[in-house]
């Protein structure tokens, strides 16, 4: 038997993919294991699938090499849905959770499709607005959340909402969280728009080119500030839309919470990326005070 019509083959992909979740992506691991039984299969497939496409191009030594992995993701993805055999754990649980779900292909096409147009800029290619990066934390973001809805079978179009503005704010606020890291790999704020770092004294032009200085650490918190005033407003409409959305769908909405307190670390630091305590426990908050906030949210049907 094959690994994806062998219940343990099946078994191990998914143990792979509760492993992968936990060891890169500890926040959203925690939210899953509050979600019923019943839809934690498919959450953790689809939040595997996540991890592979997101960290595609930083694990990969040469970009050359980091792009084929998300070209080959598009391609398995066209497998996945025509139930073909890939020998690889995160694609043989997610041909079990489509398979058994429904989960439409146009959502997660649309996600690897937005991280292989990333991986094609180049370093100085700089985003323009606000609005691109809103649109690229939807195609990226949202969408888990949007295909992780279907799996478990809940309609509502205030939950697609809610998780259309949760998963923008979560999408930008790691943005800012990694902006470090990006400028040591890429030498350059690759996630800062050329507009917010125009109007706060960050642009430069030379030779013909544009780039945002690494040198001013106040202005960089301004910029950084008025970004995450951003993902703030779309909580904050996230959470006006609770009480339209049905109860069974707030536990996958639950990523508000690390987007929550990832803001609240920011603004403890007063925005500076740069401060250490950003990089302690978890988002920048004790270990225990985070979990027992999830747990909060989770037994009060929050998010």
């Amino acid at each position: 038997m094959n690994g994806v019509s062998s219940s343990g083959g099946i078994r191990g992909a998914l143990s792979y993919c509760v492993q992968q979740v936990q060891r890169y992506d500890y926040h959203h691991y925690l939210c899953l294991l509050e979600l019923p039984a019943n839809m934690r299969k498919a959450a953790f497939a689809l939040r595997a699938f996540n991890v592979e496409t997101s960290r595609a191009m930083d694990v990969a030594s040469d970009p050359k090499i980091g792009l084929m992995r998300l070209l080959w993701w598009q391609e398995a993805l066209d497998k996945i849905y025509s139930n073909k055999v890939i020998e690889h754990p995160v694609a043989q649980a997610l041909t079990s959770v489509v398979s058994e779900h429904k989960v439409s292909k146009s959502w997660l096409k649309r996600a690897v499709e937005a991280r292989i147009n990333d991986a094609n800029r180049e370093n100085n290619d700089i985003p323009q607005t606000i609005e691109e990066l809103e649109r690229y934390a939807e195609d990226t973001t949202s969408t888990i959340l949007y295909s992780t809805l279907q799996a478990g079978g809940i309609k509502s179009t205030a939950a697609d909402h809610a998780a259309s503005h949760i998963g923008k704010a979560s999408g930008l606020l790691l943005l800012l969280k990694s902006l470090p890291y990006h400028a040591s790999r890429n030498h350059q704020f690759s996630y800062i728009p050329a507009k917010v770092a125009e109007k706060h004294g960050l642009l430069v032009h030379q030779s013909g080119q544009s780039e945002i200085k690494k040198d001013s650490r106040e202005a960089l918190c301004d910029a950084v500030f008025e970004m995450a005033s951003v993902a703030n407003a779309h909580l904050q409409k996230a959470r006006q839309l609770a009480e339209s959305v049905p109860a069974e769908a707030r536990p996958v909405l639950l990523p508000a919470v690390p987007a929550q307190v990832i803001l609240d670390s920011l603004a403890r630091v007063q925005f500076d990326v740069y401060d250490p305590r950003l990089a302690q426990g978890i988002l920048g908050a004790p270990p225990l005070l985070f979990q027992l906030k999830l747990k909060w949210y989770s037994w009060r049907g929050k998010y």
